[in-house]
C-alpha cells in the first residue's frame, strides 16, 4: 500500500489557552510513554504520548511557562516560567516537590540521566544545576553567555552541559571545572537544541538552517537549509529522517542522509514553536502559537495509537470514508 495515497491526519490536543512553546517526551516506561507541554497560560499539561489523552495539569506557576521536561521513567516533571522559578513536580500525583527561585524568567529545564539534578537556563544569562537530593545547597553556576539562555541540556554522560543563548553561541561546559570548554558561533541566535536518542548527535536550529553535530567532539556532521525560519527540529531515533517547524505554520520532514525534503504538512494556524519525536519514533508532536499540540504519524496509514489503518481494498472508497480520528 503506497503511503502517498493516504492523507496525514494529525491528532489535535486542545486544552491550552495560549501559545504552546515547548514539549518533551519521557522514555517508554511500564505504562507507555508521556508527553509534557509548556504553555504561556502558565499550566503545563501531561498527556499519554501515543494518544494525546490528557492525564493532568501541574498547577502552581504564576506566569507563562517557557520550558518543560520529563525524567526518563515519567515519575518527575520540571518546568521553567516567567514567575522566575524552576519547579520540579511529582508526575504521578501532580504535587510540587521543589521550587527553585531565580532572578529572571526561566526559559529552560532538563533532568540528568539519574533524575538527581536539573539544569536551568534563564534570562539572567546564567546556567544553573540544582541537586534534587540537596535542594537547599547552592547550585552549580555557569557564567559566560552574553544573552538570555534559550536551552540547556546535560550531555556526555552528564559530565557536561550544552547551552544555547541569544548571543549567537552554543557553549559546552565542563561540570568538574565549571568552565566553558568549547563554543560554536552562528550567524543567527540558536533557537533549539536536541540530543539524539542514542546520545551521539546534537541538533541545533538557527535562522533557516538546521545543523547536526557529533556530541562527543562538536564536529559538524551536516547542515540543511529549510524553507522557513525554523524554531525547532527533531531527529528520528533511527536517524533516517528529521522533522522541523517554524514561522510558516508548516511541519516539514527531511531525509537525514540526503538532506532532501520528503514532505510538508499544514495543520497549525500559527507558527510552530516546538517539535519532538516520540521515543519509539512512531509519531512526532508539535506545539504552536495557535494554542494546540498536534501528533503526526511518522508512517501515514499505520495502525498506532488512535490511528486505524485503512485496508487497501477500502482505498477506492476513501472519498466517502475519510480517515479522521476523534481526539479531544
Amino acid at each position: 500500500m503506497a503511503a502517498n495515497n493516504l492523507r496525514q491526519i494529525p491528532l489535535t490536543c486542545s486544552g491550552h489557552t495560549r501559545p504552546v512553546v515547548h514539549l518533551d517526551f519521557s522514555d517508554i516506561c511500564d505504562s507507555g510513554y508521556f508527553l509534557i507541554s509548556a504553555c504561556k497560560d502558565g499550566s503545563p499539561m501531561l498527556r499519554h504520548g501515543d494518544t494525546g489523552d490528557w492525564v493532568g495539569t501541574f498547577e502552581g506557576h504564576k506566569g507563562a511557562v517557557w520550558g518543560v521536561a520529563l525524567n526518563r521513567n515519567a515519575t518527575l516533571a520540571a518546568s521553567g516560567a516567567a514567575d522566575f522559578t524552576g519547579k520540579v513536580w511529582n508526575a504521578v500525583s501532580g504535587a510540587e516537590i521543589h521550587s527553585f527561585q531565580h532572578k529572571h524568567i526561566v526559559k529552560s529545564v532538563a533532568f540528568d540521566n539519574s533524575s538527581e539534578n536539573i539544569v536551568t537556563g534563564s534570562n539572567e544569562k546564567l546556567v544553573r544545576v540544582f541537586n534534587l537530593e540537596q535542594p537547599e545547597a547552592e547550585p552549580e553556576l555557569y557564567v559566560g553567555h552574553t544573552g538570555a539562555i534559550k536551552r540547556a541540556l546535560f550531555c556526555r554522560d552528564d559530565k557536561c552541559i550544552i547551552s544555547a543563548a541569544d548571543d549567537k553561541t552554543v557553549r559546552l561546559w565542563d561540570r568538574m571545572t565549571g568552565i566553558e570548554v568549547q563554543r560554536l558561533q552562528f550567524p543567527n541566535n540558536p533557537n533549539s537544541l536536541e540530543i539524539s536518542h542514542d546520545n551521539h548527535v546534537l541538533t541545533i536550529t538557527h535562522g533557516s538552517t538546521i545543523s547536526f553535530w557529533e556530541i562527543d567532539t562538536l564536529k559538524k556532521l551536516k547542515e540543511v537549509k529549510v524553507p522557513t525560519n525554523v524554531a525547532s527540529a527533531s531527529l528520528h531515533p533511527d536517524k533516517h529522517v528529521f522533522v522541523c517547524g517554524g514561522e510558516d505554520f508548516k511541519m516539514y520532514k527531511f531525509d537525514y542522509i540526503t538532506g532532501n525534503e520528503i514532505e510538508s504538512f499544514k495543520g497549525h494556524f500559527g507558527p510552530v514553536h516546538s517539535v519532538k519525536f516520540s521515543p519509539d519514533g512512531e509519531l512526532y508532536a508539535s506545539g504552536s502559537e495557535d494554542g494546540t499540540l498536534r501528533l503526526w504519524q511518522t508512517t501515514v496509514g499505520k495502525t498506532y495509537g488512535l490511528w486505524k489503518c485503512t485496508e487497501p481494498s477500502e482505498l477506492n472508497n476513501s472519498l466517502s470514508s475519510p480517515r479522521e480520528v476523534p481526539a479531544n
